[in-house]
Protein backbone atom coordinates (compact mmCIF):
# COMPACT_ATOMS: atom_id res chain seq x y z
CA UNK A 1 0.00 0.00 0.00
CA UNK A 2 1.22 3.53 -0.76
CA UNK A 3 2.38 5.68 2.13
CA UNK A 4 -0.21 8.48 2.36
CA UNK A 5 0.81 11.85 3.80
CA UNK A 6 -1.77 14.29 5.20
CA UNK A 7 0.69 17.19 5.49
CA UNK A 8 -0.62 17.94 8.98
CA UNK A 9 -0.90 16.23 12.34
CA UNK A 10 -4.14 15.10 13.93
CA UNK A 11 -3.93 18.00 16.42
CA UNK A 12 -3.47 20.50 13.58
CA UNK A 13 -6.44 18.96 11.76
CA UNK A 14 -8.60 19.25 14.89
CA UNK A 15 -7.58 22.91 15.34
CA UNK A 16 -8.53 23.56 11.72
CA UNK A 17 -11.90 21.84 12.21
CA UNK A 18 -12.59 23.94 15.32
CA UNK A 19 -11.61 27.14 13.51
CA UNK A 20 -14.41 26.58 10.98
CA UNK A 21 -17.00 24.76 13.10
CA UNK A 22 -18.58 25.98 16.33
CA UNK A 23 -21.58 23.64 16.46
CA UNK A 24 -20.90 20.69 18.79
CA UNK A 25 -22.84 18.42 16.43
CA UNK A 26 -20.44 19.10 13.55
CA UNK A 27 -17.38 18.57 15.73
CA UNK A 28 -18.80 15.30 17.04
CA UNK A 29 -19.68 14.14 13.52
CA UNK A 30 -16.09 14.81 12.39
CA UNK A 31 -14.71 12.80 15.29
CA UNK A 32 -17.22 9.96 14.77
CA UNK A 33 -16.25 9.63 11.11
CA UNK A 34 -12.56 9.91 12.08
CA UNK A 35 -12.84 7.00 14.51
CA UNK A 36 -14.90 4.96 12.03
CA UNK A 37 -12.22 5.49 9.38
CA UNK A 38 -9.47 4.55 11.85
CA UNK A 39 -11.29 1.30 12.62
CA UNK A 40 -11.43 0.36 8.94
CA UNK A 41 -7.82 1.48 8.40
CA UNK A 42 -6.63 -0.92 11.13
CA UNK A 43 -8.34 -3.68 9.14
CA UNK A 44 -7.45 -2.65 5.57
CA UNK A 45 -4.43 -0.34 5.64
CA UNK A 46 -2.86 -0.11 9.13
CA UNK A 47 0.22 1.80 7.98
CA UNK A 48 -2.00 4.69 6.93
CA UNK A 49 -4.37 4.83 9.92
CA UNK A 50 -3.43 8.45 10.72
CA UNK A 51 -4.19 9.56 7.16
CA UNK A 52 -7.55 7.74 7.11
CA UNK A 53 -8.40 9.36 10.46
CA UNK A 54 -7.56 12.90 9.32
CA UNK A 55 -9.64 12.39 6.15
CA UNK A 56 -12.59 11.44 8.37
CA UNK A 57 -12.03 14.31 10.79
CA UNK A 58 -11.93 16.99 8.05
CA UNK A 59 -14.37 15.52 5.53
CA UNK A 60 -17.08 18.10 6.35
CA UNK A 61 -14.73 20.98 7.23
CA UNK A 62 -16.70 23.59 5.24
CA UNK A 63 -20.25 22.29 5.80
CA UNK A 64 -21.15 24.54 8.73
CA UNK A 65 -20.07 27.68 6.87
CA UNK A 66 -21.19 26.69 3.35
CA UNK A 67 -23.79 23.93 3.70
CA UNK A 68 -26.26 26.04 1.73
CA UNK A 69 -24.11 25.46 -1.39
CA UNK A 70 -23.88 21.65 -1.59
CA UNK A 71 -22.24 21.70 -5.02
CA UNK A 72 -19.37 23.74 -3.51
CA UNK A 73 -18.99 21.42 -0.49
CA UNK A 74 -15.28 20.45 -0.10
CA UNK A 75 -14.19 23.11 -2.64
CA UNK A 76 -14.02 25.76 0.09
CA UNK A 77 -12.46 23.12 2.35
CA UNK A 78 -9.70 22.48 -0.20
CA UNK A 79 -8.57 26.12 0.07
CA UNK A 80 -8.54 25.99 3.88
CA UNK A 81 -6.68 22.67 4.00
CA UNK A 82 -4.11 23.85 1.45
CA UNK A 83 -3.54 27.07 3.41
CA UNK A 84 -2.95 24.99 6.57
CA UNK A 85 -0.31 22.86 4.82
CA UNK A 86 -2.51 19.86 4.02
CA UNK A 87 -1.45 17.62 1.14
CA UNK A 88 -3.13 17.33 -2.25
CA UNK A 89 -3.84 13.64 -1.55
CA UNK A 90 -5.70 14.65 1.63
CA UNK A 91 -7.77 17.15 -0.36
CA UNK A 92 -8.50 14.62 -3.10
CA UNK A 93 -9.61 11.94 -0.62
CA UNK A 94 -11.99 14.38 1.09
CA UNK A 95 -13.42 15.65 -2.18
CA UNK A 96 -14.32 12.16 -3.41
CA UNK A 97 -17.13 11.89 -0.86
CA UNK A 98 -19.00 14.79 -2.54
CA UNK A 99 -18.56 13.63 -6.13
CA UNK A 100 -22.29 12.83 -6.15
CA UNK A 101 -23.06 16.56 -5.58
CA UNK A 102 -20.46 17.79 -8.05
CA UNK A 103 -19.45 15.53 -10.97
CA UNK A 104 -16.32 17.63 -11.52
CA UNK A 105 -14.83 16.35 -8.28
CA UNK A 106 -12.80 13.10 -8.25
CA UNK A 107 -14.72 9.88 -7.75
CA UNK A 108 -13.73 7.40 -5.02
CA UNK A 109 -11.02 5.03 -6.23
CA UNK A 110 -8.98 3.98 -3.19
CA UNK A 111 -10.58 1.62 -0.66
CA UNK A 112 -10.31 4.45 1.89
CA UNK A 113 -12.29 6.82 -0.34
CA UNK A 114 -15.00 4.22 -0.96
CA UNK A 115 -15.31 3.53 2.78
CA UNK A 116 -15.63 7.26 3.51
CA UNK A 117 -18.32 7.56 0.82
CA UNK A 118 -20.24 4.53 2.13
CA UNK A 119 -20.04 5.16 5.89
CA UNK A 120 -20.20 8.94 6.31
CA UNK A 121 -24.00 9.25 5.92
CA UNK A 122 -24.52 5.88 7.59
CA UNK A 123 -22.80 6.93 10.83
CA UNK A 124 -25.31 9.80 10.98
CA UNK A 125 -28.24 7.42 10.58
CA UNK A 126 -26.87 5.07 13.25
CA UNK A 127 -26.25 8.00 15.60
CA UNK A 128 -29.80 9.29 15.13
CA UNK A 129 -31.26 5.83 15.76
CA UNK A 130 -29.15 5.16 18.84
CA UNK A 131 -30.26 8.32 20.69
CA UNK A 132 -33.88 7.14 20.37
CA UNK A 133 -33.10 3.89 22.19
CA UNK A 134 -33.66 3.40 25.94
CA UNK A 135 -29.97 2.53 26.39
CA UNK A 136 -28.79 5.44 24.17
CA UNK A 137 -25.99 3.02 23.24
CA UNK A 138 -24.68 1.50 20.02
CA UNK A 139 -23.53 -1.54 22.03
CA UNK A 140 -26.99 -3.18 21.88
CA UNK A 141 -27.94 -1.81 18.46
CA UNK A 142 -28.47 -4.53 15.85
CA UNK A 143 -28.56 -4.65 12.05
CA UNK A 144 -32.29 -5.50 11.99
CA UNK A 145 -33.08 -2.26 13.85
CA UNK A 146 -30.89 -0.29 11.45
CA UNK A 147 -32.65 -1.86 8.45
CA UNK A 148 -36.01 -0.64 9.78
CA UNK A 149 -34.70 2.91 10.20
CA UNK A 150 -33.07 2.79 6.77
CA UNK A 151 -36.38 1.84 5.12
CA UNK A 152 -38.32 4.55 6.98
CA UNK A 153 -37.62 7.60 4.79
CA UNK A 154 -39.18 9.94 7.36
CA UNK A 155 -36.64 8.94 10.00
CA UNK A 156 -33.47 11.10 9.77
CA UNK A 157 -34.83 12.35 6.45
CA UNK A 158 -31.63 14.29 5.72
CA UNK A 159 -29.63 11.06 5.40
CA UNK A 160 -29.23 10.17 1.74
CA UNK A 161 -30.04 6.46 1.46
CA UNK A 162 -28.91 6.34 -2.18
CA UNK A 163 -25.39 7.46 -1.23
CA UNK A 164 -25.23 4.60 1.30
CA UNK A 165 -26.49 2.11 -1.30
CA UNK A 166 -24.03 3.25 -3.96
CA UNK A 167 -21.19 3.23 -1.41
CA UNK A 168 -21.92 -0.42 -0.58
CA UNK A 169 -21.99 -1.19 -4.30
CA UNK A 170 -18.61 0.51 -4.85
CA UNK A 171 -17.11 -1.64 -2.12
CA UNK A 172 -18.74 -4.80 -3.45
CA UNK A 173 -20.50 -5.29 -0.09
CA UNK A 174 -24.13 -6.21 0.56
CA UNK A 175 -26.02 -3.54 2.52
CA UNK A 176 -26.22 -5.89 5.50
CA UNK A 177 -22.42 -6.23 5.52
CA UNK A 178 -21.96 -2.46 5.37
CA UNK A 179 -24.48 -2.03 8.20
CA UNK A 180 -22.89 -4.69 10.36
CA UNK A 181 -19.31 -3.52 9.84
CA UNK A 182 -20.17 0.14 10.46
CA UNK A 183 -22.01 -0.72 13.69
CA UNK A 184 -18.94 -2.73 14.76
CA UNK A 185 -16.73 0.25 13.91
CA UNK A 186 -18.87 2.56 16.04
CA UNK A 187 -18.94 0.07 18.91
CA UNK A 188 -15.14 0.06 18.91
CA UNK A 189 -15.04 3.66 20.17
CA UNK A 190 -18.44 3.99 21.88
CA UNK A 191 -17.86 5.99 25.07
CA UNK A 192 -19.78 3.43 27.11
CA UNK A 193 -18.19 0.31 25.64
CA UNK A 194 -16.33 -0.53 28.87
CA UNK A 195 -19.23 0.08 31.22
CA UNK A 196 -22.20 -1.01 29.12
CA UNK A 197 -24.48 -3.53 30.80
CA UNK A 198 -27.29 -4.76 28.51
CA UNK A 199 -30.71 -4.54 30.09
CA UNK A 200 -31.75 -7.95 31.40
Amino acid sequence: MADLKAGMTRDEALDLLKAHNKDEFHLEHGETVEQTMRYFARECDPDNEEFWGIVGLLHDLDWEEHGDEPEMHTIYAAEDIRAAGGSEELIRAIQTHTSDFNPELPKPELEMEKILFATEELTGLIGAAVVMRPSKSVMDFEVKSLKKKFKDKRFAAGVDREVIRSGAEMLGWELDELFSRTIEAMRSFAPDRDTFQPEG
